[in-house]
């Protein structure tokens, strides 16, 4: 386990007044506190008023951390998660492993200014503009040292939910392998965006050997205007793939053409959603597959041909998994990272099994993936689809929105070290 003493003060200087928000102390001086937008467990509930603005202590750094100075903060369902203490109450869960704190600050993506370092880092230096990517594990986990894929490993977290001081804060602890370069065009807001779900669509569509995605694929993107959705129809587009969005209104259906969907289909013009009849229903059998077929010509109408998706990129769970299964090709996968309608999905196994379809869970991402989506934010072929951008104070009201289902729009970012959704883009 990371060492919790403290390792600064052969990196950086200690000891500066707390600075207001949107303000950052001279580089490399460090605050004793910090301001942090905190969730404690007798407010779990409402995100609206879980997210509190306290004043804390800036955590101490183990040898292999980075402290960077969080300039905007991507904002992502599993803080509404973590706000309400449901399904995982985050803070309970830590102190049962031996962590002190009492709070739980999150944030899964960030853009910063690395502060200050532990002895053992290489390879990045105060100073640095960074991105930080959410897979977190344990260094020594045997599973790691082993050669396995580290988003597997026992230790492995998704920072900013499992761990303590994530991104809604002025400062932020993170492990030195999570960091990776900024895009130097974009702001800070819009570098802040799209690296949790992008490089999760990433491992999604790039992760699962034997279903990785080609050219010429149908891939079916569930929330195809929101954070994962907008990621995927570019990473499909990208390997020359059919990207077919799923949505709730023609504005949403647009906004995913515009990052390159093939055409979109209304959820709304189908009646089939949720567990499907049992197998001894005769007429609710036919009465959902007759729905459920109408469903997937439509997405052969939109591919232009008799194609049914080759991948499914899953996330809403109970009300869509059955469907997918459904119309996802033979030998093809549905691959699922979230279940943002529930968790208790129902199969009809005879589309699952006779078929030899593949269902995969994908949770995060590991060192190379996360590189190798971020290579592709910073040479200019994915949009980080930049959305709402709210201030530090509003953390917890955009997570209430979130959680109500309706910010879609690509990826909502709250300014925290900075103060304008442009600021540190490129310039001439």
């Amino acid at each position: 386990m990371t060492t919790l003493t403290s390792q600064r003060k052969s990196v950086a200087t200690p000891g500066a007044e707390i600075v207001p928000v949107g303000e950052l102390p001279p580089l490399g001086v460090v605050p004793s506190h910090m301001h942090a937008q905190v969730v404690r467990q007798e407010r779990y509930g409402d995100p609206l008023t879980a997210f509190q603005h306290e004043v804390v202590q800036v955590p101490d750094l183990g040898p292999d951390e980075v402290l960077v100075a969080v300039m905007a903060a991507g904002i992502n369902y599993n803080n509404v998660w973590a706000a309400r203490g449901y399904p995982v109450d985050q803070i309970g869960a830590r102190q049962r492993k031996g962590e002190p704190h009492d709070f739980h600050i999150g944030g899964s993506d960030a853009s910063g200014i690395v502060y200050a370092r532990g002895d053992a880092v290489t390879g990045v230096e105060i100073g640095d503009e960074v991105v930080i990517h959410p897979g977190w594990w344990e260094t020594d986990d045997p599973w790691i040292a082993a050669g396995k894929d580290a988003m597997i490993a026992p230790s492995a977290r998704i920072w900013g939910y499992d761990t303590n001081f994530g991104s809604f804060a002025q400062f932020s602890r993170v492990q030195a392998h999570q960091v990776l370069p900024k895009a130097e065009h974009l702001g800070w807001a819009a570098a802040a965006a799209p690296t949790l779900v992008g490089a999760t669509a990433y491992r999604m569509m790039h992760g699962w050997a034997g279903n990785t995605v080609t050219a010429g694929d149908v891939v079916l993107v569930w929330g195809g205007s929101g954070g994962v959705g907008s990621q995927a129809i570019q990473l499909a587009k990208l390997a020359g793939a059919v990207p077919v969005a799923v949505v709730s209104e023609a504005e949403r259906g647009q906004y995913a053409m515009d990052r390159g969907a093939a055409g979109w289909i209304d959820r709304h013009d189908f009646s089939h959603w949720g567990i499907p009849p049992l197998v001894d229903d005769t007429a609710g059998q036919r009465e959902w597959s007759a729905e459920a077929k109408k469903f997937g010509k439509r997405i052969w109408e939109i591919a232009g041909e008799r194609t049914d998706p080759a991948l499914v990129v899953e996330h809403p769970g109970a009300a869509t998994v059955p469907t997918s299964i459904f119309v996802c090709q033979p030998g093809g996968m549905v691959v699922i990272c979230a279940g943002t309608s529930g968790f208790d999905a129902m199969v009809d196994l005879r589309y699952h099994w006779t078929r030899q379809k593949r269902f995969q869970g994908s949770h995060g991402t590991n060192d190379s993936q996360a590189q190798g989506y971020n290579d592709l934010v910073r040479s200019g072929q994915i949009d980080p689809c930049l959305g709402r951008v709210v201030s530090f104070d509003e953390i917890g009201s955009a997570h209430a929105s979130m959680g109500r289902g309706e910010d879609v729009f690509g990826n909502m970012v709250a300014l925290v070290g900075s103060s304008a959704p442009t600021d540190g883009a490129a310039t001439g």
